[in-house]
This record gives C-alpha cells, structure tokens and sequence, in this order.
C-alpha cells in the first residue's frame, strides 16, 4: 500500500491534479478541460493522475527486475504512447457519434444523407491517421483531445467540404458535438485501456519478456492510490466538491509550487486562462506580495485560445507559427471581444498570420510585465508558470522584455509548468497529512 495525497488546481480552461506519494515526491500527474463541469474536471484530473501514478509504479517494478531492466524505458514509453492512443480513440468514437447526432438535428432525414457521409469520410481519416504514427508525430501533439481533434478536423473538413456541405456546416457540428463530448467521462477505464496497450506491445517481446511486463502490470494494478487527503485551488476552487478547511490560495499554492521546483525563485508569473498573477516569494516559498490582472480575460491563454479558433488551429500550434515571424505586427488591443475583428482586418490589409502572431504574443507579455513592475519587480529567479508557459512565443517575448527592463535574470521553466498550482496544492495536503507539519 502507499499513502498518497492529491492536489487539483481548478482552472478557468483546465483542471489539474498531481498526486505525491508518502515522501511527498510527485507520482502522477493529471490534466483535463474544465469548461462549464467542474465537478466532472475535477474527477476526470484525479482519474488521469491515478493512471499516470500507475505508470510510474509500473517503471519501478521494471526497474527491479534485471531481466528487463536495460530497456525497459523502450518499452514503457510505446506502452504509455499506445495507452495514449487507447483513450484519442475512445473520445474520437464519442465524437463521432455526438457529430453524427448533431448532424441529424441540423438537417434530419434525406436532406442531411450528403452531410452525414462528409462526417463518416471526416471521422475515419481522422481514426486512420491518429493510428499512423508518421502522421501525428508526438512533438506537435497536444495534451488536450479537443485542441488535436480541432485542429485535424478543422484541416480534413477543407478538404471534404463542397457546394453541397459547406465547411461552415462541418465546423458547426463539431463546436456542437466537441461541447458533449468534453462533458462526460471518458468511456474508457485504466484497466481496459492499459490491457489493450500491453497486449499490442508485447507482440514483439520474448514470452519471457511478455510474462514479466504482464506480472509486472498485475501488481501495479493491485496497488490502493486513493489519496489521504486532497487539497484544491485554483480560479473555480469554490466549486470543488471539497469542504472549506480543503480549499488553498491559488497565490498561495502557485508560490509554493514554484518554489518547490526551484528554490531560488524570488519572482513568480502565472499566466493561466483567465488571469495572470504575478508573485513575490521569500526563500521558504511564502508569498510576500503579489498583483493579479482584472476579470477581464485580456492577455490569458483563454484570449489565446480565441485566437487559435478564429485561426482554424490547434492551441498548442500558435507558438510555433509565431516563431517563424519575421517581423511582429503591433497589436492595438488585447481584449478577447475585439480579437476577431481586429485580427480579421489585419488579414484583410495583406499581414502574414505569422507576423501578427508574433505580434500578438509580445503584446500578451508587455501587460505581464505591467504587473510584475506593480508587484515589486523581478528579483533573482522568475518562474514562469501556467499553461502558457508552454508556449515558446510566448516565452522567448518573456525572455526578452525581462532582460530589456531587469537585465539578466535566470528565467525558470519546468516542462510541467502547468501544474504548479495543483504542486503546490499537493505539498499542502502532505503537510496536512504528515504529523507535526504545519498546514
């Protein structure tokens, strides 16, 4: 048995969970979209981090049998790609089917045969290509099924659409079917879904090999994760189904998060999806100041995400396609309600989408660094976090503007930045959990 505690960072776009094991070490990670069920988010960013947790103990049983131990990471990572796969094919089969329904609400009987054959054509490319590893190469991958599915969907409906289903006639069924999707569990267990993987994996081991991985598997399996206690934060922590004593700062956890990954973080900047924070911390991760943006949105990653559907793209593909900017195009406003028009006459006057980008990620920092000037400015380490802290663009403006204004700095960021708020709700509930310690 180990005793585990559970952190979950409620976000206005997405939900996430880390789980830490009795000596307080990360063991699973969990990510979901949060949209309007928070209930739901919270127990699918649990369900992921358990599985994620299993995967971990299930390296660490491979890791203590020498007969496997050499390349066991070989196996482990086609094993967890393979399981990914298992749960992109399960949602995409929800989707087709919500899709298919939507279609013949929109355009029922007869009249809506020629749109269900597109959406037919449209959903078995996608199942087609989502198995061809050539074609969906891990490096561009998001870790949201909405963003890859859009973002595959959006390019193959240009393809299909004709004069007789119109590509704005695809899109609408998919905004519709995406919505229902997102807002039921996935229909798929740990158990069903890592059997399938294993059994697809191990076609190519020894019998040895096989009946080691499988033994190996079963143990993880048998293994109680529950978590102890359960911590939460975030923009939506008051709708967690936690009671009150169990509800964090987000301040609070994000500087706590972030001192945890980098102890000599003096300066925190959390650009989530509805709003950016910036935090002073002392040398134990106690916050000592901190500014956070309006309600407004302007700036976040959910004015981001506008962006990418107003574009036809992924999420995850906007820093990217920023990067190859040769120039950046000036922004006028970063409001989310102006965003369309504004980017729809900056392509109308001949501007490369890149370019304006480019543009649109240095005009996102400049009001972040507004608000780390108000809360005191940057001193030492900064640690950027959130999910836009994955986003490259978004980083090297970051990098640059601090340097311009602060000189050098160390710029910290952890490939699982986007977590920290859900870190450093975890490191809570372990101190709640561990005798003496103070919560």
């Amino acid at each position: 048995m180990i005793t585990t505690v559970l952190g979950v960072d409620l976000g206005s776009t997405t939900t996430k969970a880390v789980l830490l094991d009795e000596n307080g070490e990360v063991i699973g990670r969990g990510i979901t979209n949060s949209r309007s069920n928070y209930d739901l988010a919270a127990s699918l960013s649990k369900v992921e981090a358990l599985a994620n947790a299993r995967f971990t103990l299930f390296e660490r049983e491979l890791e203590r049998d020498e007969t496997v131990r050499d390349d066991n990471e070989t196996f482990r990572t086609a094993l967890q790609r393979r399981f990914r796969l298992e749960q992109y094919l399960s949602q995409l089969k929800s989707l087709r089917e919500r899709g298919l329904q939507e279609a013949e609400s929109l355009r029922p009987g007869a009249a809506g045969a020629a749109l269900r054959k597109r959406l037919e054509d449209l959903f078995s490319a996608m199942e087609r290509r989502a198995q061809n590893p050539l074609a969906r190469p891990d490096a561009k991958r998001s870790e949201f099924f909405r963003d890859e599915a859009n973002a595959q969907y959006a390019r193959l409906a240009e393809d299909i659409a004709d004069k007789e289903v119109s590509y704005d006639q695809l899109l609408a069924v998919f905004d519709k079917a995406i919505v229902r999707v997102e807002n039921e569990p996935l229909d798929v267990s740990f158990e069903a879904a890592i059997r399938r993987a294993l059994d697809f994996c191990i076609r190519r081991e020894t019998l040895e090999r096989a009946t080691r991985f499988s033994a190996a598997l079963e143990r993880v399996a048998a293994v109680d994760l529950e978590p102890a206690v359960t911590i939460g934060t975030g923009y939506g922590r008051a709708r967690l189904p936690f009671p009150k004593e169990q509800i964090r700062s987000e301040i609070l956890c994000h500087g706590l998060g972030a001192h945890a990954l980098y102890p000599g973080t003096r300066t925190v900047l959390d650009i989530g999806g509805q709003d950016t924070k910036a935090i002073q911390v002392d040398g134990h991760g106690i916050v000592t100041g901190f500014q956070m943006n309006d309600r407004c949105a302007a700036g976040c990653g959910r004015y981001l995400g506008y962006i990418a559907d107003e574009m036809n793209l992924g999420l995850h593909e906007l820093g990217p396609l920023a990067q190859q900017a040769t120039r950046h195009v000036k922004i006028n406003s970063t409001c989310t309600v102006f965003a369309g028009a504004e980017l729809r006459d900056r392509l109308t006057l001949g501007e490369r989408r890149e370019d304006i980008l480019a543009g649109l990620h240095r005009a996102i920092i400049l009001r972040a660094m507004a608000l780390l000037a108000r809360s005191g400015g940057v001193f030492d380490e900064l640690t950027f976090t959130g999910g836009v802290a994955s986003n490259p663009a978004a980083v090297d403006a970051l990098g640059k503007l601090v340097h311009e204004n602060y000189g050098r700095r160390t710029l910290n960021i952890s490939p699982s930045s986007i977590y920290t708020g859900a870190l450093g709700a975890a490191l809570f509930a372990h101190r709640v959990r561990a005798p003496g310690s103070p919560a």
